[in-house]
């Protein structure tokens, strides 16, 4: 397989400034922006992988579909004594700014609009939630420039995918189908993608009127369509593969720390979480879900694979 090209992105909102702009409108999930004032800017393709991270944990990766282009005034801040875009505003420290370009020290940037080109990727039909699989410092170590401090930096990514494998709670859905070949002088990338997401969901809501099957009412915007089997394996929706669950609950299925007992439909939390009362409550309680014969097996394998 040719080499990949794999980029960490800073995705933090308005915590992610440089060139002494305001920050950025990132949706993780589906889309990444920013502009030629940053480092990396025209490198990034489609077939190329992104991940994103909020300096502290993974957030997710997925394919970049496309790179959207265009152009707009933007608001950018200098340093009053070098004109350089390199300062960040102080948390807790007076003057308010420093600049990391000539070490000047000042309390009012120099403002001006300046006109930009602005990219963005479109990247929502691969996205894999990674949320919490690396911390901040393992991301930084598998970049080929580890000590980099820019917001866009290449990432190695057979290091990466090797290093999530290694993580003890790793289930196989963290895992991305990614090949990359190249046809006609193209590169074309392909990712399973979850189709019929939404419509899987909502057979879901229907059924189970906006109760987590863990922790019973809950508003419908907290709820998510949560799979019982890996669906990166299978690639299918099973209608009796699904319950619904709210982000956390679904998230620590996923990983193992909440189970069910197939013989008894008792919920099982693991001795890891067990502390937060949150969780620790739901230990032993019955499932607040009627399970189908169906279900019962899913569960099955999910027990034997997180508790035999």
């Amino acid at each position: 397989m040719a080499d990949i090209t794999a980029w960490l992105m800073l995705a933090a909102g308005n915590d992610r400034e440089h060139g002494g702009n305001d920050g950025y409108d990132d949706n993780p999930k589906e889309h990444y922006s920013w502009d030629d004032t940053v480092p990396n800017h025209a490198l990034p393709q489609p077939g190329h992988i992104i991940v994103l991270w909020n300096k502290e944990i993974l957030l997710g990766a997925s394919v970049i579909e496309q790179v959207d282009r265009g152009r707009q005034q933007k608001e950018l801040h200098r340093c009053p004594k070098c004109g350089k875009a390199g300062i960040k505003p102080r948390a807790t420290l007076l003057p308010r700014y420093k600049c990391y370009k000539c070490e000047h020290l000042f309390d009012e940037a120099v403002t001006r609009i300046e006109e930009v080109e602005t990219y963005r990727t479109q990247h929502a039909a691969g996205w894999l939630d990674l949320t919490g699989q690396l911390t901040g410092s393992q991301l930084r170590a598998l970049c080929f420039r580890p000590k980099s401090q820019l917001s866009m930096r290449q990432l190695d990514h057979d290091r990466f995918w090797a290093a999530l494998a290694a993580e003890p709670l790793s289930p196989p859905t963290r895992s991305i189908a990614a090949a990359v070949e190249y046809a006609n002088g193209h590169r074309q990338s392909l990712v399973r993608t979850r189709l019929g997401q939404d419509q899987f969901r909502g057979r879901l809501l229907t059924k189970y009127n906006d109760t987590c099957a863990f922790t019973g009412a809950a508003p419908k915007e907290a709820l998510e369509a949560a799979h019982l089997y890996s669906y990166a394996a299978t690639g299918k929706h099973h209608d009796d593969g699904g319950l619904l669950m709210r982000r956390d609950i679904h998230r620590l299925f996923d990983v193992g720390h909440l189970a069910v007992h197939p013989i008894n439909r008792v919920i099982d939390v693991s001795e890891a979480i067990r502390r937060f009362n949150e969780y620790g409550r739901l230990h032993g309680e019955p499932l607040q879900a009627e399970l189908s014969s169906g279900q019962i097996r899913w569960m099955q394998q999910h027990w034997d694979q997180h508790r035999s």
